[in-house]
């Protein structure tokens, strides 16, 4: 066993050390025996703290000034209110404000819209419904009483099903759990309960966060429902598209906010890692986890950002020393927008490519200088995030809760990287330290990384290796393709500074049009 053990370490030992290390292996196996019998759950943090800083490069503290757009001028309440869900919240919290509108309308039209179309979408796995209802008349008693508290205030949202929030189940989408309750409002959630956001459901995830499918089925994208909406943030990309939730929360270990928000042609914001809490959210990869909304807008994006960032004395890797901002009188003029060529050329398709295509142009005639750059390759994010994941869910593996999983593959993976020594494990952050740095030097002279396509394998795009490092991402349309599904382009910026990022998504999304557009089929 010691020699096998040696060779899938890739250690050398002869006969004579092999004798030599019985009686200290028998002392390490006795240690992790007694580590199985006390295995801690997914909800217990670890101890070593990731930091996307990276030492000789400085970050200037972004801005922490909020100025965001005015409404339209003249709104009036439409006499058909199905389609402000499908609004600016800029506009949509104007209605609010001047009570044209209630909270208790809002969420009302949210619950019958999700019901509605989940038949189609399989996108919900529970209405809130008498939580909505009960938040949305306190929010609308204190509208009354001339309490206003901002933009969000009596606005419904989703959130995916792997953070907690009380009134219903918490499955991360495997049946295993499907009946499970904990009991607690994650940080997110009670940041935006604050805000007088109205929670009207449990969004999918794929089983675990892995992919669209989980113990309902599949989530299905509303431009096509024939074709699954992505994930892992399955139901948080296909709800804010159709139009049910003004906006959602969901997750990103290695591409989960990004790939579904392209897919189903809405704008999503994997924040800097640390940006927002993650208390109460079931843990994929402890170095690697962001929280972050999924909105039909740019603006959205900051606006949900703005209230749902900063520390809460629960997460650790969370800095007290970066404000959150956004200035909607922001221009994009003059900054530096890095692009790897080939990230544009390989594994896309023909419509996918001439938009990104018109994307750049765009941003050039916003005054932005497009850079070519060369940037550092790694395979290490998948590896990193599978350890952990195999750390995390270790009792539940225990519990053979993995065995009836609908994704095969799941199980064996939670399994395999077991194997894993865990010296390689951290060889492979002291690495992946290294393509910080590489990382961090490559784009010095860069405001934002045109990150490409958001192919899970990372071929075509650097969105795994930003993962990685920490840096935002954000994904945004660009048009649409012959077919009438959206295309999308995907940005990384600088550390902390999602303000710089969502000023060039605006530029994209405001010349290129495809956020005003509704999914075909109607709910």
């Amino acid at each position: 066993m010691i020699r096998e053990t040696a060779a899938l370490a890739g250690v050398s030992l002869g006969d004579i050390d092999v004798k030599t290390l019985i009686n200290t292996v028998n002392r390490i196996a006795t240690r992790i025996d007694q580590l199985h019998a006390s295995t801690p759950g997914n909800e217990a943090p670890s101890p070593l703290q990731f930091s996307p800083r990276v030492a000789g490069f400085p970050i200037t503290p972004p801005s922490s000034v909020f100025r965001p757009s005015a409404p339209r001028a003249g709104l009036t309440r439409p006499a058909v209110l199905d389609d402000v869900l499908f609004w600016p919240l800029v506009d949509l919290a104007d209605l609010v404000r001047r009570r044209l509108v209630t909270a208790v309308e809002l969420a009302e039209l949210s619950l019958a819209r999700l019901e509605r179309a989940n038949a189609r979408l399989n996108c919900v796995v529970t209405l809130l419904r008498d939580r909505a209802l009960t938040q949305a008349r306190e929010v609308d008693r204190e509208l009354a009483a001339g309490k206003y508290r901002g933009l969000l205030h009596g606005l419904p949202w989703g959130v995916k099903d792997i953070v907690a929030a009380r009134g219903g189940p918490t499955t991360w989408g495997t049946g295993a759990f499907r009946d499970r309750v904990i009991d607690m409002d994650a940080t997110v959630v009670t940041r935006l309960i604050a805000a007088g956001a109205v929670l009207t459901a449990k969004l999918t995830t794929g089983e675990l966060a892995f992919g669209d499918q989980w113990f309902g089925g599949r989530t299905n994208n509303p431009w096509n429902p024939e074709q699954g909406s992505s994930g892992s943030s399955a139901g948080s990309g296909a709800a804010p598209a159709a139009g049910l939730v003004a906006f959602a929360i969901g997750t990103d270990t290695g591409g989960s906010i990004l790939s579904p928000a392209v897919r189903c042609g809405v704008v999503g914001l994997r924040p800097t890692f640390g940006r927002v809490s993650r208390h109460g959210v079931m843990a994929a990869g402890w170095t690697l986890d962001k929280v972050g909304p999924i909105c039909r807008r740019a603006e959205d994006c900051a606006i949900v950002l703005h209230a749902i960032a900063g520390p809460d004395g629960q997460d650790l890797a969370v800095p007290t020393d970066m404000p959150v901002g956004w200035d909607a009188r922001a221009l994009a003029k003059g900054k530096r927008v890095g692009v790897v060529p080939k990230l544009l050329e390989a594994d896309q398709d023909a419509d996918t490519r001439a938009n990104a295509i018109k994307a750049l142009d765009a941003l050039r005639a916003a005054g932005v200088e497009i850079r070519d750059v060369t940037v550092p390759q790694s395979d290490l994010t998948y590896f990193i995030e599978y350890i952990e994941r195999a750390a995390g869910f270790e009792t539940f593996v225990q519990g053979g809760h993995d065995t009836n999983m609908r994704i095969s593959n799941i199980p064996r993976d939670l399994r395999v990287y077991h194997l894993v020594p865990a010296v390689d494990y951290l060889q492979a952050n002291r690495e992946r330290y290294k393509l910080m740095e590489a990382y961090a030097q490559a784009t010095r002279d860069i405001d934002v990384m045109v990150a490409g396509s958001v192919t899970l394998t990372g071929a075509t795009s650097l969105n795994p290796i930003t993962s990685l490092t920490g840096h935002p991402a954000v994904a945004v349309p660009t048009g649409f393709r012959a077919n009438g599904t959206p295309t999308g382009l995907t940005f990384a910026g600088r550390l902390y500074d999602e303000a710089g990022l969502l000023v060039i998504a605006r530029v994209v999304e405001q010349a290129l049009g495809a956020v005003g557009r509704k999914p075909p089929g109607g709910v």
